[in-house]
């Protein structure tokens, strides 16, 4: 039906003049009252319960209650503890939470404060108990794990924080945390704050280790575990412990000139393609340093522009194109072609980590303590599966699986999330004395809440 154009226009003669601030049946986020639904079904609150009784820091406000309260904050957008007083009097926050009165974020800053490395292990926990309940109902087969760090920027007085590597503020002091991604579920298993100062590679054995202890203990299945890492990680000392474990692996390269890589490829007159702009082949490079032969496929991509060192001149006529190399050594029995669609799934941990950081404010440093910053990130982590973890509940059907070994739902990122369901404002009311949220008339809203509602009754 075509409407009038008078239909679709309003005059409006003025602007409100007067604010008013006298409601307090108003919330800023009518989805938490589903959030918390879901929750509830999880024994969230009863599970944190169990984490933190005992060792932990007294507070009048419960810590298993705060825990909860933090995780509220990050999951509708809050990147900084202060922020809390935007909370103060939604009722919803209050409900789900379960306090009566928020607390101020000068007492929530000195309680995360007084934590220490034994609660930092009890949160580790929770969320190795939350990402192991997932995979299990998953039933996968094999658990593909993407290795990788990220760097967190830290101001001068931070505890532990340390020049190192930060590629975009050399002389700024930071943290450089490990995570590991497993690539079908989308969620992370498991993360470890470190010193700015480390090497991503020497660093990662004790990571590892912990990572395969996580493996064998929480979950019911015992999958077949496969690795993906970069470069940082081609160490004779990580290969050996990946060997050890019994896992399978693909790990990029570096062309150190004691490994004779560039000399290969000179020598080499026969490349199998891969796609439109990649190629490759194979070579065992023996490592004398290592005592041990590796399997290497060396790939090269054409590319429209001169590569940033232009090594591939002393290789090859300009006039044949620009190249960029690649190299990667698996023990995988994959042939040149499938091997590089694999490694590539890693991009998936990648757009992981950027949501991670700019969504869940895994990015900012809440205190000057070690042990609470190393808190807030894991807080960070839990809301992310959390997140996750309510879409594949609500609202996700599987997609079919791939040769990258990528996710297997395909999930809204959170900034989606805020806007089309996590950000509803709402009017509480009680009409013939039932409580009552009212979302206003909205289509759109009215679809995804009622979507979303039956999932979790049929759960």
């Amino acid at each position: 039906m075509r409407l009038r154009r008078a239909d679709l226009r309003r005059r409006v003669n003025r602007s409100f003049h007067r604010l008013r601030f006298s409601s307090r049946a108003l919330t800023s986020h009518a989805s938490l009252e589903l959030v918390g639904r879901h929750w509830r079904g999880l024994r969230l609150l009863e599970r944190i319960r169990v984490r933190v009784q005992g060792s932990w820091p007294g507070t009048d406000y419960e810590p298993a209650r705060i825990l909860l309260l933090l995780l509220c904050l990050v999951i509708v957008g809050g990147r900084r503890i202060r922020q809390l007083r935007y909370l103060e009097n939604d009722p919803l926050v209050r409900d789900l939470t379960g306090l009566r009165r928020v607390p101020t974020d000068r007492t929530v800053s000195r309680w995360l404060s007084q934590l220490n490395r034994h609660q930092v292990s009890d949160l580790q926990r929770l969320n190795e108990e939350l990402v192991a309940e997932s995979l299990d109902a998953l039933r996968l087969s094999r658990l593909t794990l993407d290795i990788d760090g990220t760097v967190v920027s830290t101001g001068l007085q931070v505890q532990w924080a340390q020049r190192g590597f930060n590629p975009h503020h050399r002389k700024v002091p930071s943290y450089y945390p490990i995570t590991a991604y497993e690539a079908h579920s989308g969620l992370l298993v498991r993360v470890k704050n470190r010193p700015g100062n480390v090497h991503d590679g020497k660093a990662s054995l004790s990571f590892l280790r912990e990572l395969d202890a996580q493996v064998r203990s929480t979950l019911q299945r015992h999958p077949l575990v496969e690795y993906r890492m970069d470069a940082a990680f081609f160490r004779q000392d990580v290969l050996e412990e990946l060997e050890r474990q019994g896992a399978e692996y693909a790990i990029k390269v570096p062309f150190h000139p004691w490994l004779h890589l560039k000399d290969r490829v000179v020598g080499n007159r026969r490349w199998s393609r891969v796609d439109r702009t990649v190629s490759c082949f194979e070579a065992s490079v023996p490592v004398a340093a290592w005592d041990r032969i590796l399997p290497v496929v060396i790939y090269r991509k054409r590319v429209r522009h001169p590569t940033r060192k232009n090594f591939q001149l002393d290789l090859f006529d300009p006039a044949d194109g620009h190249y960029e190399y690649s190299a990667i050594t698996t023990n995988k029995r994959l042939n040149g072609r499938n091997l590089w669609f694999f490694l590539c799934g890693r991009g998936s941990h990648e757009q992981a980590l950027g949501e991670l950081r700019n969504g869940f404010a895994f990015d900012c440093v809440p205190s000057s303590r070690y042990a609470a910053n190393s808190t807030w990130q894991i807080l960070s982590v839990l809301a992310f599966n959390l997140a996750r973890r309510f879409q594949m509940d609500t609202l996700l059907r599987p997609r079919r699986r791939n040769r990258k070994r990528t996710c297997l739902f395909a999930y809204e990122t959170i900034q989606t999330l805020r806007y089309t369901f996590l950000g509803r404002a709402a009017l509480l009311v009680k009409p013939n004395g039932v409580p009552t949220l009212d979302l206003g008339n909205n289509p759109a809203v009215e679809e995804r809440f009622r979507n979303v509602e039956k999932a979790l009754l049929a759960a």
